[in-house]
């Protein structure tokens, strides 16, 4: 991952977020794809969880690189891990898969280029998650 990555990654971040169904798509698709994500969000208020997630998003970028990394998610990683929320790590591919599908249904100008940088910048938050599960 390089700079290019992280400024097509928050560029196209930024016209998602100009869509205002950007998250909500992102939720309909996640849910939909998964008996076990339809449960683990059946008492969630899905609103606040839409913030929560953009924020999220802004801090798996500042977390892509290795040394800011455990600063930025290990309180994230606690919160999803088996005594928390017990997000097991196959869910963190689906989460990733549906979320390039809003992506891509959201961002106006997405294509292969930026599809990449979205998995490049976001892939080493996701494996952090998983190692600490």
């Amino acid at each position: 991952m390089n700079n290019r990555d992280i400024e097509l990654f928050n560029d196209s971040l930024e016209r998602c977020s100009a869509q205002p169904d950007f998250l909500s798509c992102f939720y309909r698709l996640f849910l939909a794809s998964s008996d076990t994500v339809a449960q683990k969000f059946e008492h969630t208020d899905l609103r606040k969880q839409a913030r929560m997630l953009k924020s999220s998003l802004y801090i798996m970028m500042l977390a892509s690189s290795a040394s800011e990394r455990a600063a930025h998610l290990e309180k994230l990683a606690q919160s999803h891990g088996r005594a928390g929320l017990d997000i097991a790590p196959p869910l963190y591919d689906l989460w990733l898969e549906q979320l390039m599908r809003a992506v891509e249904a959201s961002d106006p100008r997405f294509d292969a280029p930026t599809g990449a940088a979205w998995r490049r910048v976001l892939q080493p938050s996701i494996d952090f998650m998983k190692s600490r599960y």
